[in-house]
């Protein structure tokens, strides 16, 4: 059995007697004090949380996004493929990089340094042959996520704003950041809440059973502190009224 270092000695202790599972406001507190005291960055909280779906059945397949309302805590960085009048609109948008043909050539040349990228419709064929490049990493643009549209500027706005995809594994896992844990509680919550209340509606309706089996609030390198599933829907009303 591994010996246990001492940053992890200190989160057991902090976390002796705490219930759970607990609420996500309960959590989000308990998170804010041990990253306090263990942790020297501002750390990622994340939301896990395992999906009673078949992600065999395409009809069981989760894939959306959502606008996270206090943001991720980061910039954000967008690069936009497009044509003519919509690179304009690109710009005008704050995209940080934008173009058609040139864009293309550089990520074929090893160019990653964005977080999102968006396009046409018109330029999805071009980018349909670096998509083994672009896949593997997560960037090739989706109309299911809201990065292949015409409508670029909305899409450049919403992805500076905090989008967020949220999609579940094979396993039927998903996770997802919802801020920096030197937010305010009331944001992380807020955010929590928005996200949740996003995968709750998501339930297809072919889904048999329980559709949250688990879920957990965690931070980067911290512990991950348990909610009750059932209570789930009940918190993100409460948190967003």
């Amino acid at each position: 059995m591994s010996k246990l270092t001492k940053k992890q000695k200190k989160m057991q202790e902090l976390l002796e007697g705490f219930v759970q599972p607990s609420s996500a406001a309960e959590a989000v507190k308990k998170l804010q004090e041990i990253s306090k005291e263990v942790s020297k960055f501002n750390e990622t909280v994340e939301f896990h949380a395992r999906l009673g779906i078949d992600v065999r059945q395409a009809d069981q397949q989760i894939r959306s996004t959502t606008v996270l309302p206090a943001g991720l805590g980061k910039a954000v960085i967008v690069a936009v493929v497009a044509k003519g009048a919509k690179v304009t609109e690109a710009k005008e948008a704050g995209a940080d990089f934008y173009g058609e043909d040139d864009i293309i050539d550089k990520i074929s040349g090893g160019w990653f340094e964005f977080d999102t990228l968006i396009a046409t419709p018109d330029m999805m064929g071009a980018l349909g042959k670096i998509g083994r490049v672009l896949g593997p990493k997560g960037l090739m643009p989706n109309p299911k996520t809201g990065t292949v549209t015409l409508d670029i500027a909305r899409a450049v706005k919403d992805a500076k704003a905090g989008k967020v995809e949220f999609r579940a594994d094979k396993q039927g896992m998903l996770h997802c950041p919802i801020g920096k844990i030197q937010f305010e509680a009331k944001d992380l919550l807020v955010n929590f809440a928005t996200l949740t209340d996003a995968v709750l509606k998501a339930k297809p309706s072919t889904a048999k059973g329980t559709y949250v089996k688990s879920a957990y609030l965690a931070t980067t390198m911290g512990p991950g502190i348990k909610l009750d599933p059932k209570n789930l829907a009940a918190e993100v009303k409460e948190l967003i009224s």
